[in-house]
């Protein structure tokens, strides 16, 4: 944290403008060395400033150098950005200047890691930072500046002073028993009050899985006999030639992957191998990779054709997926049916020659993730694995403090409960961490963020 750090913050690569952050003590005294203009030291906070960047013998390029001071910065340390021409050439050059000055070249993420440690922002708004950064839809955008803007964390904070002041009344009631203004917290008391933080965890769970999938998207696998039509209907959904469609048996030998946009999500394609029985090692590769998939994906769409009776192959795959979130979709419904299937199983038929049926098949996806309900002013959820484990870990302590509250177990036991809960929030956001999750964190950022 003593260091000055610096990074290239823009893409590399030709373009119009390149910028270099510099953070850190010695940020505003480094680039004035190097500075042909304005004595850097002497100007105000939050201004720009016209000249060239030298090296003492020649200048390297014609910049714009804005200027930040602390505390009002994104890392609350002395800031300065150097707008150069894009070009790695001079970019580099500029950037090669300054470790030779004495800063250090800045780890992946660090901007925002001293942004956190510094206590400018928490953990959920930091990830969200690298979620915004990453945002490929309007809806991603939105769920990311969401948590930026802190309406996560102040869900969160609720919770944990509801959790804080049930613990506070604890702890009077067992210091001070003499007080009578205070509140007595009895294990009914106590059920009562948990019941509704229960409820908001739960809550905050639910919406998680949205925020899972608008982050995340939708990996969808079309699973099937060879000849079935999988390629076929990959290329109708996303109106392009992706597959290569043929007649023979055994086509696709390996997972064709492709992206499409589905009411604002991202959805995953994936056209996998026929699965058959097959002496063929490499074909039996691709059909062991597509059994693969019916675990791996998080929707099969199993692919029949309605032109063949049910072999033995289809009625295996039917049991496979039973466990699984899927979608039966009959095939080449132009064709004579021959096919027939159990009862009470819900299909969606079409073919992909006239197209029928593909616009069913996709708002069946829609259905079955509420896709059409997902309101882009509401996207307060959580997206990641690490906050929906700490969310679940402090409500498995609550429903645990409910429980042996019903059993009349004395409150000072059930406080027990109630910390551990209080402590999964905390380290939600950041108030409680390791230096090893951390660096972990922020790893995954991009440099010059």
């Amino acid at each position: 944290m003593k260091d000055t750090i610096v990074a290239i913050a823009t893409a590399s690569g030709v373009g119009a403008i390149s910028i270099i952050r510099i953070s850190g003590p010695d940020a505003l005294v480094l680039a004035n060395t190097m500075f042909k203009g304005k004595d850097l030291t002497k100007v105000a906070s939050h201004t720009i400033h016209y000249g060239y960047i030298t090296d003492g013998f020649e200048d390297i390029d014609e910049v714009l150098v804005m200027v930040m001071l602390s505390p009002k910065t994104y890392t609350t340390e002395d800031t300065v950005e150097i707008n150069c021409h894009g070009g790695i050439a001079t970019t580099n050059k500029v950037l090669e200047l300054l470790l030779k000055k004495g800063a250090r070249l800045a780890n992946p993420g660090e901007f925002t890691e001293r942004a956190f440690l510094n206590g400018r922002i928490d953990l959920l708004e930091a990830e969200a930072v690298s979620d915004l950064i990453e945002s490929k839809n309007e809806k991603q955008r939105k769920l990311a500046l969401n948590g930026i803007n802190g309406r996560i964390t102040k869900i969160v904070q609720t919770i944990k002073e509801e959790i804080l002041n049930l613990i506070a009344n604890i702890e009077v009631n067992i210091d001070y028993p003499e007080y009578e203004d205070a509140i007595e917290v009895t294990p009914i008391y106590l059920k009562e009050h948990l019941e509704t933080t229960k409820r908001e965890l739960e809550l905050l769970l639910e919406n998680s899985e949205i925020g899972k999938i608008i982050k995340s998207g939708i990996d969808i696998a079309l699973i099937g006999r060879p000849n079935v039509g999988k390629s076929s209907i990959l290329n109708a959904l996303l109106n392009e030639d992706k597959a290569i469609v043929t007649d023979i048996s055994g086509t696709t030998r390996d997972c064709i992957e492709a992206k499409m946009n589905l009411k604002g999500i991202e959805i995953n394609l994936i056209d996998t191998a026929g699965i058959r029985n097959t002496d063929d090692l490499v074909e039996q590769i691709g059909v062991d990779k597509s059994k693969q998939m019916i675990n791996n994906a998080d929707l099969v769409i199993l692919v029949l054709n309605n032109n063949e009776e049910l072999t033995k192959e289809d009625k295996e795959l039917l049991e496979q997926i039973t466990e699984k979130p899927h979608i039966i979709f009959i095939n080449k419904e132009d064709l004579q049916t021959k096919i027939v299937l159990p009862k009470n199983i819900e299909v969606v038929k079409g073919n992909t020659i006239a197209l029928e049926g593909l616009e069913s098949l996709k708002q069946k996806i829609i259905e079955l993730y509420n896709l059409d309900k997902i309101e882009e002013k509401e996207l307060t959820y959580l997206s990641n694995i690490r906050q929906i484990r700490l969310v679940e870990d402090a409500l498995e302590n609550i429903k645990e403090a409910i429980i042996d509250a019903e059993k009349e177990i004395p409150v000072d036991m059930l406080e027990i409960h109630l910390r551990k809960s209080f402590d999964n929030l905390s380290i939600l956001i950041g108030e409680k961490y390791e230096d090893e999750l951390i660096d972990k964190l922020f790893e995954n950022f991009c440099l010059g963020k």
